[in-house]
Formats: structure tokens, sequence, C-alpha cells
């Protein structure tokens, strides 16, 4: 399998992107302005090397978010493992470009695999 799982981050359930964007700035972390905003109700924040993503009405859940370079090798090995998929992109088909797909560990938490480089 890959081992490229590339950068992951925490992708957050919120209820309130205003008051979450606000408390995690003071832990911090700042809004990366080419990655959602307050209004669209999502948006990526950095610290140092660590990233979150802060989802209002997009998840029920939290979830880990991995962005790989290749996200078609991982779903092909986890495919071929047995692996099953909660969701994935119509894309995953393509030979390159912007996929995604999701699968849950045994306890229910789910872990995307977003990939967005061409």
């Amino acid at each position: 399998m890959s081992d490229q799982f590339g950068i992951h981050s925490l992708s957050l359930a919120v209820k309130d992107i205003k008051a979450s964007k606000e408390f995690y700035e003071k832990l911090g972390f700042e809004a990366l302005t080419d990655f959602g905003s307050v209004e669209e109700k999502w948006l990526i924040m950095k610290r140092g090397d660590y990233k979150i993503g802060l989802f209002q009405d997009m998840f029920e859940e939290n979830i880990i978010t991995f962005n790989p370079t290749d996200a078609r090798t991982i779903h092909s090995d986890l495919k071929e493992k047995g692996v099953s998929f909660l969701m994935e992109s119509p894309s995953i088909k393509d030979e390159k470009g912007p996929c995604h797909f999701c699968i849950e560990d045994p306890d229910g938490n789910q872990i995307l695999f977003d990939q967005h480089n061409e």
C-alpha cells in the first residue's frame, strides 16, 4: 500500500462556525484564506504543522482526514484487502485529478482520504 497518506488533519463537525473559529484563534490557529470561509460554513485553520478543518452542517461527526498525492492507489489496495467504503467520489475511477473516499474503523470513526492535486 502507498505509504504516502500525505498531510493529515482533523475535520471537526461544529455547531457554530464563527464561535469555533474564534475559539481556535485563541489557541493560536489562523484561518487559511484560500480554503473556505465563515460565510461558506467551512474553513481550514493552521498552527505550525497542525491543521484542522471546521465544518458546520456538513458532517455529523468528527473525521480524520488524510490528503494523499495518490488516493487511487490507496483505494485500490484497501479494496483488495476487503475494506468497505462509506462513500467514494465518482472521480475515483478517473486516471488523475481530485478524488476522495471515506472508510470507517471498527469503532465507527470515519477516515477520509481527500486528494486535491491533479
